[in-house]
This record gives C-alpha cells, sequence and structure tokens, in this order.
C-alpha cells in the first residue's frame, strides 16, 4: 500500500495542468459562452425542479426531482463534511475561496453535461433509457469518439469506487462511538473492518434493487438529513455571529496569500481549491450525467437546468457552512486533526459531547446515501464497456471495496480518487466543448416556445 501511494503522489502533480485548463479553463468559456443562462434561469430552475413542468409521459424512467436528489446524494456526504475540513487543513481558510470559484464554473458545466445527457440516450436491451458522458461522446461526436467513451469508463470503475466514503463514515463511527473502550474487541482495525461489513451488508439490499430504488431512498433520505445538518451549523453560526465577517475577511485575505505555507505556494492553494471542490461536486468529472440522463425529460434543457442546481446546493451552501464552523470554532490552527475529525472537532467545541452524536447521525445518513448511489454509476461504466452483458457485476466489487476501503489509510484514499477523477474529466470536458454549440441551439428553441 504504501507504494501504491507513492506511486500516485508521484502521479498526481501532472493531472494538475489538466485540471485548471479543461475544468476551470473549460468551465470559465462555456459560462461566457451561454451567456451566463444557468445563473439568468435559476428561478426557471427551481420551478422544474418542484415539478411546475412535469410531464409524465416524457420518455426516462425518475422525475426531475428523483434525479436531482440521487445526484446530490452522491455529492452531498463527505465531500462536504470530510472534504472541506482536509481542504482547509492542507491549505488554510483561503482554499474556501478557490472552491467557491470552481463550483460557480461548475454549474455551466453541468447545465452543459446534462443537457447533453438527455439529448443522447441510448436504450439497453431491457428497453430502458440510458444516459451518460459516455453515450453523449459516441452519438454526438460519432464512432471515432468511441475511445474517449472507453475511456472515460474505464477511469469512472475506479472513480466512483467508495474508497473515501466508507472510509471517513468508518473513522467517524471509530471515534465517536468508541466500541474498543467498552467492547471485548479492542483492536479499532477490527473494529474498522467489522463496520466494514456492516456497511457492504447495508448497501447490498439498496444497490441490486436498481435505479428506482436507489432514487426512491436517496430522495427520503437527503432531504430531512440537510436540513438537520444545516439547522445545526446555522444555530453555531447564529451563536457566533459576531466573528462570522472577520472568518469571510479572512478567507478573502488567504485567497491570494502568495506567502503560504502550502507546497507549490499560491498555485498549490488554488490547485486544493480546484480538487476539494471537484470532489465535492463533481463538476467536470461526468458523474452526474449519468442520473439525470434517466430523467423524464421531453426537453434536454430542463435536465440541464436542474441539474447545475447541485453544484449551488453542494458547494456554494453546504461546503461553505462546514468551512464557517470550521473556521469560526478555530479548530484548524491546533494542526493535530484532518478530514472527519477536525469537523468532529468543531461540532463538540459548540455542542460538547451531544456535538459528536449529532453530526454522527447526520455523517451515517449523508455516507450511506453516497455508497448507494456511488454503485449506479460503476454498472453504468461497465454496462458500456461490456454492451451491456457485465454491468450489473460491478455490485460485488463495488461491496467488496467498502470493507477494504475501511481499514485503508485516508492519504492513499484521497489519492486514488483524485487521479480518477482528474482523468474522468479529460473525455468528459473535451465532449462538452466540442458539443456545446448544439446545447446552445436547444436552449434558443426551447426559450423561444411560449
Amino acid at each position: 500500500m504504501e507504494y501504491l501511494n507513492e506511486f500516485l503522489v508521484s502521479v498526481l502533480p501532472y493531472t494538475e495542468w489538466v485540471m485548471l485548463f479543461l475544468v476551470v479553463g473549460g468551465g470559465l468559456f462555456l459560462t461566457i459562452y451561454s451567456r451566463l443562462l444557468p445563473f439568468r434561469y435559476f428561478k426557471h430552475a427551481i420551478e422544474i425542479t418542484a415539478g411546475k413542468h412535469d410531464d409524465p409521459n416524457a420518455p426516462g424512467e425518475v422525475s426531475h426531482f428523483q434525479a436531482l436528489s440521487s445526484a446530490v446524494a452522491a455529492t452531498v456526504g463527505m465531500g462536504n463534511i470530510a472534504g472541506v475540513a482536509i481542504a482547509i487543513y492542507l491549505g488554510g481558510p483561503g482554499v474556501v475561496f478557490w472552491i467557491w470559484m470552481t463550483a460557480l464554473i461548475g454549474m455551466a458545466i453541468k447545465y452543459y453535461s446534462c443537457t447533453l445527457a438527455v439529448m443522447y440516450r441510448g436504450v439497453n436491451p431491457q428497453g430502458m433509457v440510458q444516459g451518460g458522458p459516455m453515450h453523449y461522446m459516441v452519438q454526438g461526436i460519432g464512432p471515432k469518439a468511441k475511445g474517449l467513451a472507453v475511456f472515460f469508463s474505464v477511469a469512472g470503475l475506479f472513480g466512483v469506487l467508495p474508497a473515501f466514503t466508507a472510509n471517513q463514515l468508518v473513522q467517524t463511527l471509530v471515534d465517536v462511538v468508541e466500541p474498543h473502550s467498552w467492547t471485548p474487541i479492542t483492536d479499532p482495525w477490527t473494529w474498522k473492518l467489522i463496520l466494514g461489513l456492516t456497511l457492504s451488508a447495508l448497501t447490498v439490499g439498496v444497490i441490486f434493487g436498481g435505479l428506482k430504488k436507489i432514487a426512491r431512498v436517496a430522495s427520503s433520505m437527503v432531504p430531512p438529513m440537510v436540513l438537520v445538518y444545516l439547522g445545526s451549523v446555522l444555530w453555531i453560526l447564529i451563536n457566533s455571529w459576531s466573528e462570522v465577517p472577520g472568518v469571510f475577511a479572512l478567507i478573502f485575505e488567504e485567497a491570494f496569500n502568495t506567502r503560504t505555507m502550502v507546497q507549490g505556494g499560491l498555485w498549490g492553494l488554488i490547485i486544493v481549491g480546484i480538487r476539494r471542490a471537484i470532489f465535492s461536486n463533481e463538476s467536470g468529472v461526468g458523474l452526474a450525467p449519468m442520473f439525470h440522463g434517466q430523467s423524464k425529460s421531453t426537453y434536454a434543457v430542463q435536465e440541464g437546468l436542474v441539474a447545475m442546481l447541485g453544484p449551488f446546493i453542494d458547494t456554494i451552501v453546504v461546503c461553505t457552512l462546514t468551512a464557517l464552523v470550521i473556521l469560526v470554532s478555530g479548530v484548524y490552527l491546533e494542526g493535530g486533526s484532518n478530514g472527519i475529525l477536525m469537523t468532529l472537532e468543531a461540532f463538540r467545541a459548540f455542542f460538547g459531547p451531544y456535538g459528536a452524536v449529532l453530526l454522527l447521525v447526520v455523517v451515517v445518513a449523508f455516507g450511506l446515501s453516497t455508497l448507494f448511489t456511488y454503485a449506479y454509476y460503476g454498472t453504468k461504466c461497465l454496462d458500456f464497456l461490456s454492451d451491456y452483458r457485465w454491468g450489473y457485476r460491478y455490485n460485488y466489487i463495488y461491496i467488496f471495496s467498502i470493507t477494504l476501503a475501511a481499514v485503508a489509510s485516508v492519504d492513499l484514499v484521497i489519492n486514488i480518487i483524485d487521479l480518477s477523477f482528474a482523468l474522468m474529466c479529460i473525455p468528459n470536458m473535451i465532449a462538452l466543448l466540442y458539443l456545446a454549440p448544439r446545447v446552445n441551439a436547444a436552449a434558443r428553441d426551447y426559450f423561444k416556445r411560449p
């Protein structure tokens, strides 16, 4: 494991320029090219999500709301609670600004990618519609893009493994519950293994039920847990209101601090923000289009507008609130905790011992919803690679990896996901930039309707 981690550390720097050029540069281009359409039609996107423009006879498997809930379930989770803590641990308060910037352009990326996911849909042997980057690459660009689609799908098989979620969820359970302190089994590693096996068993009960069951469970779990988490965070911020303006000032001051202690200076700080924002909302990676491509949509642009709400909810709202709690509490200055443990310390600082229990409840719900939804992405990648013959078999690999990730080191887990996501961005962003004119044409037709 140590040699694998060293290899990943040596390879990751070569992906940084790709991330900057394609995700940030490409996202900026799409934002301008759309004439800020995602922001201008924000209210309309909310109306579509609420079901105001639903067509029950439209082709697809799930509603706009279920598609968004499932996609958000896959992103609102450990990336928002543990991922933000890791970003601040590595880059300090200034990293939050670069998370915001990446999320804003990520809204345009989600709009284009999920519109294309509905414009170019396939049909599996069972007659169910299939959407995602691999389909709009092959159908939109043509057979010459088959290599891009295969590259994306192979990287996706690794990128959607539940490594980070399982690792951080188990770490939280062991830290808060401390089963090794009051049970006959005293070895924390053994408890991580037991918890990993338990999570695997719980996940089996959902992911083998297919998309509709995943969407049903996600749409019932995510909204209430988001409200509980946001309510807790808002209570903390209201009681620390006098410190909030200073925290925002600190974020902006440190965002351009060329003397930052982050490896690589200001450039290193920006990269940390980009990585954690991409991990948080997956903009440019191409995962969300697989869910949104299944939505009941007559007009592809509608689903693109719904999808662009994802980065706003996930990063602009949830990640920001997590960052504010960590910064207001001052736990980031202690330097002893990383990942989910830092966020736990922040909650303990305000709620005492009950803070850890409160966060535990939210983390378990977020973690489970992410575990349930990520499996679907992997089956779609393997479906494409095997011509719909072996996709379901990915679930077995997925279940096994939950237990493996539960006992792995957090550094190894983060490096695997970062590399896989960076590799997935390459073919996906190339396809988006190539097909962007067709999305603009579809938008002009859509908004001309009475």
